[in-house]
């Protein structure tokens, strides 16, 4: 059947976390070859809904449609320290016990934590609102450092661009790698990025140190299976070890060798959802794993299910 979001339009709309939801959702993508989504927009509360921009939102359903909802997307919240209407708050807890997935874009957390849904769950939000949901919600526990967090049917992003790579999340769990590669390319966006990739860095770059680093990124992403180190991507961006690793971090949130781990295991997830003709001691080569067993390692060090099991529950 197909899979139908619910997304949440509300009096004070933060329009750009829900225009992501609308393009990823909304938009017909027959070209993919997959039942695609459906979706509804539902208000939260009665009209007119002002949205941030000075236009107002006509939403055709109400709360009531969250009661046929797979998903239901919180695209932010107008005021951290407002509550949420009661119904809304229904609704929602409704939505959870019958087993639908609630996803929230940065301020949207702040919903799920008002209904209760948070407690003794992983959470982000935005870096700026980090703090206040501490203060309000310690059942919480808060990741500062996650672009976003599944924590079983819920998954919550940090700031506006983070809810992209959430969305992107949704879809490469419901449709698998490809569709959600060919997705990222119609955005014009990165295929994945990691949730827990750091969602502030320390500070910017200069133009030319942070053009060296996308370069040598791409180029270790087209010869992976190579045995990168930290002094051969040192030389290869043109910069001292330690100040090639400093930068590095600066500019990803990551160490160059978790950063690279992490591309090794994401190309190792994609060619087991895509390619069920290779075996998993080919995938791990070809992923620059070198085995099978530091395969198994590393998707262990990631929480995830050992390959045989993960390529078996991928999606088709």
């Amino acid at each position: 059947m197909t899979h139908h979001v619910a997304i949440l339009a509300y009096d004070g709309l933060c329009t750009f976390e829900f225009g992501c939801a609308v393009e990823l959702f909304a938009l017909e993508r027959p070209e993919l070859g997959v039942d695609w989504y459906s979706h509804a927009v539902c208000a939260a509360e009665p009209g007119p809904l002002r949205a941030l921009g000075g236009f107002t939102v006509h939403a055709p359903y109400c709360l009531a449609a969250l009661a046929a909802a797979d998903t239901v997307v919180i695209p932010g919240w107008r005021d951290v320290a407002a509550a949420p209407p009661p119904a809304l708050v229904e609704a929602l807890q409704a939505a959870y016990a019958r087993g639908a997935r609630l996803c929230t874009i940065c301020s949207g957390a702040f919903v799920l934590a008002h209904a209760g849904l948070l407690d003794g769950r992983r959470a982000t939000t935005h870096w700026r609102y980090l703090d206040q949901l501490r203060g309000a919600f310690p059942a919480v526990t808060i990741d500062p450092q996650a672009l976003y967090v599944a924590d079983g049917p819920i998954v919550t992003s940090a700031g506006s661009a983070a809810g992209l790579d959430m969305l992107l999340h949704l879809v490469r769990s419901d449709f698998g790698a490809e569709v959600a590669n060919r997705v990222a390319q119609r955005l014009v966006i990165p295929t994945h990025r990691d949730g827990d990739q750091a969602q502030l860095v320390a500070r910017p770059l200069p133009a030319e140190d942070g053009n060296a680093i996308a370069r040598l990124m791409d180029a270790v992403r087209e010869n992976i299976r190579l045995g990168h180190t930290v002094a051969s991507m040192a030389r290869q961006a043109r910069m001292g070890t330690r100040t090639f690793q400093r930068r590095f971090k600066d500019a990803t949130g990551l160490p160059p060798l978790a950063w690279l781990t992490r591309e090794r295991v994401a190309l190792a997830r994609q060619l087991l959802e895509t390619r069920q003709a290779l075996d998993i001691d080919a995938i791990a080569d070809l992923a620059g794993l070198g085995s099978q067993a530091s395969l198994r390692r590393h998707f262990r060090q990631q929480g995830l299910l050992p390959p045989a099991r993960y390529r078996r529950r991928a999606p088709t």
